[in-house]
């Protein structure tokens, strides 16, 4: 579904798995060509040690590439799935303050998927997400596979 990135910050925001684990989408960038992204510190999703659960930082990472890839995808008139086929989280210093990140995508990137999906039917990428705390310290580092599909493309569909 195509929607406008302010309709879907606020749909994401209210989104019960980023909801309650305090994930919170600040803004996506015109077009879609990025995210930013905040995990606030909360009793929600506090571990034993008073940090950020890592299942909150892994589940932050989890949606946004193939979120971002889909909406632009979409755009440009391609019936794709997407999704993240895997990801590895490397958690370098306890999240004790809120945690940031962003994702972004260039020109360059959104051309190689979109030529990748002409040709092969499917595109295959690693990102990584540098997830800090306020003081703009890595805390993590995830490596996220997003994995698309592309079902027909709307442009070359005869109606």
């Amino acid at each position: 579904m195509l929607v406008s990135e302010r309709t879907l910050k606020w749909a994401m925001r209210f989104y019960p798995p980023l909801l309650f684990q305090r994930i919170w989408v600040e803004r996506f960038q015109r077009d879609f060509r990025g995210v930013d992204v905040k995990i606030a510190r909360s009793i929600l999703n506090l571990n034993y040690n008073r940090s950020i659960f890592g299942g909150t930082i892994y589940a932050a990472a989890d949606p946004f590439y193939a979120v971002l890839f889909h909406q632009i995808l979409q755009k440009r008139g391609y019936k794709v799935q997407v999704w993240q086929k895997s990801a590895e989280i490397d958690y370098v210093k306890p999240g004790m303050s809120s945690l940031y990140f962003s994702a972004r995508l260039d020109d360059a990137e959104i051309s190689e998927a979109c030529s990748s999906l002409d040709s092969d039917g499917k595109f295959v990428k690693s990102y990584t997400i540098e997830i800090k705390n306020k003081a703009g310290e890595l805390c993590a580092t995830v490596q996220s596979t997003v994995y698309i599909r592309k079902l027909y493309s709307i442009k070359t569909e005869s109606r």
